[in-house]
């Protein structure tokens, strides 16, 4: 008996030891408020220790982004295949640098891109680089763009990133452009497959012999091979990359756009050059990253650049101020990169924001950056970096769902797998034009169902598993491309569609999708004939066509809802609230208690988020049990479609939550003033009398 209580005694103390000696990685508290400065090369000649950190502690920066090396090494490297920042006069500047802040408690993570070599390194080793199917290189000015499978990359790489961290004690390493290149993205020219020899031979050992492919067709399957041998090579280069840090010293941080590897994912919002503009980049961005990646820390860029073409004027400082508030509110540290340092920048309108946004949030990190989800809903993204139709139609579901305030989860696609019991506790997922899953994705979805998980999908979700569609949604297709230009849909089922009262026909236009509907259980909104355009004495026509837009199964203990249509896209781009009515009648039909968890009659453009926080200090650093939640209000009211001005003040508002329990008090952070409530039967009524740019209001238990 003695020698038990001895035994359990010692794992106990040994595994309380553990615990003690695991390493308190920098990164892990989630509260970075990053200043990138991307230098020019002409401004290593004026770059000043003591400037730099002046302006970041103005600003309550605690992490600088810095370039080291890659391109150009902007400090003396002794190797001779880096080449030399010529304007550099002072070889201690970097030292310097890192020297400072570190004396200020700021960290610094230095910025390498091996994605170009300057011409000299060309001309000495032209097999580094890229080579188009047509025997074309891309070049900017001087600067070459490289083969990932040659030398260079493989090898001097890791040679210059060696040197960089045996010279300076630097916190952390940030990869620009990793991965293939294929593109100019500064001239917005594509060039086609990498056809470099070391690619050639690399592909011919993955693939048995094939040569490499020439065109990026995805009906391919020697394209299919190539991307997989693409994901393998890049994994293969970041292993080795972490191992090699990692084996310098552990507390550096590793920081790119990929999650492999990787310490701090970065993502970026950057200004749209296509209408309509799109104000909730950085809670899509952050949305998408924190709940596909749990195990990493996300930090959204601002970019300020209006684009590769415009460096030297920045963004609305109203749009900068939106993204860095949802950065906060959606579980970001703030991230905010600009071209050079900040003495003489081009274009200083958004100091004040970055100065009082970031003092706001070094005075509150404990509220933020420790935050669980307390959505039912989750939507699935069509990727980290959606684009095309189905980023329309991502963006447009996402839109109708924060302009009712209803909370909501961004789920990235090809993490499903990864993700099998979050995915499962949801009540509610919604795949927007999801046209692939991987087969594991799909038992999860299909299990899901079976649990008790409603599904609601758009327009071509799953078009290429035909099997996947009838056993979920009891569908075939028979068009999935058909132009609806002309069409009507039919609200019919009232008992349901209860938005459009005085409303019998809901115009139509983009992809509207004939599918065989027979073995779903319900189906909704008949589908009318276009029929016959022309002047007034003429039109009408407008006949059953025998189709329907959208097709209910029962599953025993959920629905799954199919609308073959660009039901996202049509509101993303037009604002049709009867486009938007059609969803959120379905979403309340599913789930009628979701109108009850949060109430309030803030304005569709106050966006809200409610998380549940954990107070983010050393202490809690392994604590996960919430201390209360937070409501974030930021004020869009300024936003006018295609430009950002000033907010508006909103006044009155008032919540209804249903929270776990009582809280002991609520206030709100921009002055730590308490707030009045109610309690009553598991539900928090409260009013905020006037709202300005943005607001959080904590309920702590």
């Amino acid at each position: 008996m003695k020698s038990r209580i001895v035994l359990l005694y010692f794992l106990i103390n040994a595994s309380s030891l553990l615990a003690q000696n695991k390493p308190d990685f920098w990164w892990k508290r989630n509260n970075l408020r990053v200043i990138q400065m991307n230098l020019p090369a002409y401004e290593a000649a004026t770059i000043n220790a003591d400037s730099i950190v002046a302006d970041l502690v103005a600003c309550s920066a605690n992490t600088l982004l810095i370039n080291a090396g890659g391109i150009m090494a902007f400090y003396p490297s002794q190797l001779d295949f880096h080449y030399r920042n010529p304007y550099l006069k002072d070889n201690n500047v970097l030292a310097d640098i890192v020297r400072k802040c570190h004396s200020n408690s700021i960290k610094v993570i230095v910025r390498f891109d091996f994605s170009r070599v300057h011409e000299s390194i060309f001309k000495a080793h032209p097999d580094w680089c890229y080579i188009s199917p047509k025997g074309e290189r891309i070049i900017n000015t001087d600067m070459y763009v490289v083969s990932i499978n040659a030398p260079y990359v493989q090898e001097k790489a890791f040679k210059i990133i060696e040197e960089v961290i045996n010279t300076f004690p630097i916190d952390g390493i940030f990869l620009n452009m990793p991965g293939y290149q294929v593109n100019n993205p500064y001239e917005g020219k594509y060039h086609g497959i990498d056809q470099n020899a070391y690619d050639q031979k690399r592909f011919a050992e993955f693939s048995g012999g094939k040569a490499l492919p020439t065109e990026e067709n995805k009906a391919d399957p020697l394209f299919q091979q190539y991307l997989e041998f693409k994901k393998t090579t890049v994994e293969d280069w970041s292993e080795r990359l972490h191992k090699l840090v990692k084996s310098k010293n552990e507390q550096i941080a590793i920081c790119t756009y990929s999650d492999k590897f990787v310490d701090i994912i970065r993502h970026e919002s950057q200004s749209m050059t296509t209408l309509p503009y799109w104000p909730y980049t950085a809670s899509d961005n952050v949305g998408n990253a924190v709940n596909s990646f749990p195990d990493h820390i996300i930090s959204n860029a601002s970019i300020q650049q209006i684009s590769f073409q415009s460096r030297y004027n920045a963004v609305e400082p109203e749009e900068t101020r939106i993204r860095l508030y949802e950065n906060i509110a959606n579980g970001s540290g703030l991230d905010m990169s600009m071209m050079g340092d900040m003495r003489g920048y081009e274009d200083e309108r958004s100091y004040p924001v970055f100065r009082k946004v970031y003092g706001f949030h070094k005075k509150n990190e404990a509220y933020f950056g420790k935050y669980q989800s307390v959505a039912q809903i989750a939507v699935i993204a069509p990727g980290a970096w959606p684009n095309g139709e189905p980023m329309q139609e991502y963006r447009g579901i996402q839109l109708m769902l924060r302009e009712a305030h209803i909370p909501f989860d961004i789920v990235e696609d090809g993490q499903i797998a990864n993700l099998e019991q979050q995915v499962k506790g949801y009540k509610l997922i919604i795949l927007p034009e999801i046209t692939y899953l991987k087969p594991e994705a799909i038992r999860i979805l299909k299990e899901a169902c079976q649990q008790g998980t409603h599904l609601i999908a758009t327009n071509r979700t799953l078009f290429d598993s035909p099997e996947t569609l009838q056993a979920l949604f009891g569908a075939k297709i028979e068009k999935k491309d058909n132009d609806g230009a002309g069409n009507y849909l039919v609200p019919d089922d009232r008992s349901i569609f209860k938005s459009f009262k005085g409303q019998s026909m809901l115009f139509w236009k983009f992809n509207l999708g004939l599918y065989d509907l027979s073995g779903a259980d319900r189906k909704l909104l008949p589908v009318l004939a276009k029929g016959r355009p022309g002047p007034p004495e003429i039109i009408g026509g407008h006949d059953p066509t025998g189709y329907y837009a959208l097709g209910i199964k029962n599953h025993p203990n959920s629905k799954a809802a199919l609308f073959p249509i660009n039901l996202g896209r049509i509101y993303y781009m037009h604002g049709y609230q009867e486009h938007k009515n059609l969803l959120l009648d379905m979403i309340h039909h599913m789930l009628p208690e979701i109108a009850q968890n949060f109430q309030t009659n803030a304005p569709v453009r106050v966006e809200t988020v409610l998380k549940t926080f954990t107070r983010n200090t050393p202490e809690n650093q392994s604590k996960n049990t919430p201390d209360g939640q937070i409501l974030h209000l930021i004020n869009l009211t300024g936003f006018s479609g295609n430009t950002y001005f000033e907010p508006l003040p909103v006044n009155d508002l008032q919540f209804r939550i249903r929270l776990a329990k009582k809280p002991q008090k609520v206030f709100t952070l921009t002055n730590h003033k308490p707030l009045n409530f109610t309690w009553k039967d598991g539900t928090l009524s409260l009013s905020l009398a006037r709202l300005a740019e943005f607001e959080s209001i904590v309920m702590e238990w």
